[in-house]
Parts: C-alpha cells; sequence; structure tokens
C-alpha cells in the first residue's frame, strides 16, 4: 500500500511540473530611454519596472526589448485619453506614460491570446498614477 501511495505522490509531482507555465521573462530586455521633457528618468524607471513585474504574467513569453519614446507616447496617451479608459477613468495627462515593447511567444502561444511563434513589435503598456507622486499601474496593454 505504500508502495502504491509512494507512486501516486510521485506521478502528481511530475505532472505538477510539467503542467507548470513558464513565467514571461525580462531578465535579457534591452530597455532604452529618450530624453523626456514630462519625466525624470526615476519616473521612466519606475514605469519600466513596473511593466516588467506585469510582462511576468505573460506565461511563454520573452521580453526582448523596452523603451520610451515621448513622441509616440504623447501620440497614444492622446487617443487614450480622448476615446480609451484615460476617457471614463479621469486621469490627467501629465499621470498616464506609454512605454512601448518588443516580446518573442513561444509555441505555447501564451495564454492563448498571443500567436504561437510569433514576435510582438511596439507593444504598448499605458501606465497611469494617482499624482505626480504616486506609483505608476500598467492600466492597458497592447495594440
Amino acid at each position: 500500500m505504500k508502495k502504491i501511495i509512494y507512486f501516486l505522490c510521485l506521478i502528481l509531482g511530475v505532472l505538477s511540473l510539467v503542467s507548470c507555465k513558464q513565467a514571461g521573462k525580462t531578465n535579457n530586455v534591452a530597455v532604452s530611454i529618450e530624453k523626456s521633457s514630462k519625466f525624470s528618468e526615476e519616473e521612466i524607471d519606475d514605469a519600466i519596472n513596473c511593466v516588467k513585474k506585469k510582462f511576468k504574467s505573460f506565461e511563454g513569453c520573452n521580453l526582448t526589448k523596452l523603451w520610451y519614446d515621448e513622441e509616440k507616447s504623447n501620440n497614444i496617451i492622446e487617443g487614450y485619453l480622448s476615446n480609451g479608459r484615460g476617457s471614463v477613468n479621469g486621469v490627467k495627462a501629465e499621470n498616464v506614460i506609454v512605454l512601448l515593447s518588443d516580446f518573442d511567444v513561444d509555441s505555447s502561444g501564451g495564454d492563448g491570446s498571443l500567436n504561437p511563434n510569433s514576435t510582438y513589435s511596439n507593444w504598448n503598456w499605458i501606465l497611469i498614477r494617482d499624482s505626480k507622486t504616486g506609483n505608476w499601474q500598467v492600466d492597458d496593454w497592447g495594440y
């Protein structure tokens, strides 16, 4: 009887290891920060760290590039504030930042919503905060 229990526990252990999904990888990401008239380098770094943390939930994905481009960010913010979630959540433009990224998806397709064995480029990360001294939080992402 003990052997059967031991064998079943061993099988369950192996199955749990096999079924574990791989967290999004951010350890080799190339980061690029353009000069900004809106945000300090520390504010942008905080936003970058927030995106890296969120990306870990992108199973089977590898973040390869993450950057801040103020001109592109401002254009995306304009649309976000007029037509996106920013039009209803009351956030002010000075408390919104957009980062862009490239990442690879493995054969699993992430959580099933991404194309397997593909690369996503210029993926937007829209971050907001309550005030100039508040912490960034990822509010939206995608194209």
